[in-house]
């Protein structure tokens, strides 16, 4: 089931356009979560003004993305999930269909002031979708707090086949002292929430994730 993804910048009047920079930066993060490209549907591109727009259909690298944006800040992210109108046109924002108006919906609300992360999903499965985004707005958070010294080991550990003692000798610290800053940081209950987005945005598209 594929994800429409809507994502809008945030301040432009102030900052001025940065979706160019921000289409390469979406195009590293996304080779990044998914070499293989498999589970890009159509890729990242300017719909209109500052927003821009793509659809993929894996909740993993939907997930990965979401919050790699919410790290980097001055984006409002919208998370579709549901169906498409077949068959689905070349370009993302030419397309129709149940994700890309929940998609819409989304971002809309991620733009509220209230919220402490401009990050918002909305599904065929309303609840799930609803949960989804508690999941994902909760681990936004969290990660918002790391200090320079957590993300640094946190960022080491997620490259591929990278162990604790392998970050230490890395970094030139104890072993001892990265387990302790990766307690700090909540890495473990950020990867347990990732995957617990992962399965509750794939419920809330309507699938049954293994």
């Amino acid at each position: 089931m594929p994800y429409a993804l809507t994502i809008d910048q945030r301040g432009s009047r102030i900052h001025g356009d940065r979706v160019e920079d921000f289409l390469a930066r979406l195009a590293a993060l996304l080779e990044r979560a998914d070499p293989t490209g498999a589970a890009v549907v159509r890729p990242f591109e300017r719909t209109v003004g500052d927003e821009v727009q793509a659809v993929l259909d894996d909740p993993r690298v939907v997930v990965d993305l979401a919050l790699s944006v919410a790290r980097d800040g001055g984006w409002s992210v919208g998370i579709g999930a549901g169906p498409v109108d077949e068959p689905l046109p070349e370009s993302a924002r030419a397309g129709s269909g149940a994700a890309f108006i929940l998609a819409r919906t989304a971002v809309e609300a991620a733009k509220s002031r209230s919220r402490s992360v401009a990050l918002a999903v909305r599904a065929v499965d309303d609840g799930a979708g609803r949960d989804a985004e508690a999941v994902l707005v909760l681990a936004a958070a969290t990660a918002a707090r790391r200090s320079e010294q957590g993300w640094q080991v946190v960022d080491a550990m997620a490259e591929a086949g990278l162990r604790q003692e392998d970050v230490a000798e890395r970094l030139g610290i104890s072993q001892q002292a990265v387990s302790k800053r990766l307690r700090t940081a909540l890495w473990a209950e950020e990867i347990a929430a990732r995957s617990a987005a992962v399965r509750l945005l794939a419920l809330a598209a309507g699938e049954r994730p293994a």
